[in-house]
């Protein structure tokens, strides 16, 4: 079992910035890929942005290529979305991901194992 937990989330204006964290317990994220999520108020969860196991791949949604940032550090056992240029069509709850064993960065809710509880992101304008 893999208990992830996301902070970081908050209230901003458009063109700020939030870093989001996915801190994981229970077991090594390693051998999982990951991924972040977010679903706003009357939509589906959709896919944002994914990292292989080693960091070495990243993949995003094109409505944030370029002002988001997925990383993770596996020694703390934690991944990172950093947000930067925030717009309001960014406002929805930030669920963080994980599959075990994948090579694949997977785009779809389905595939992942593990989900954390969200963490709301509010974009004013």
């Amino acid at each position: 079992q893999v208990q992830l937990v996301e902070s970081g989330g908050g209230l901003v204006q458009a063109g700020d910035s939030l870093r989001l964290s996915c801190a994981a317990s229970g077991r090594s994220i390693s051998r999982y890929s990951m991924g972040w999520f977010r679903q706003a108020p009357g939509k589906e969860r959709e896919f944002v942005a994914g990292i292989s196991t080693s960091g070495g791949r990243t993949q995003y949604a094109d409505s944030v290529k370029g002002r988001f940032t997925i990383s993770r550090d596996n020694a703390k056992n934690t991944v990172y979305l950093q947000m930067n240029s925030l717009k309001p069509e960014d406002t929805a709850v930030y669920f963080c991901a994980a599959d075990y064993g994948s090579v694949i960065i997977g785009t779809t809710t389905a595939v992942y194992d593990y989900w954390g509880q969200g963490t709301q992101v509010t974009v004013s304008s």
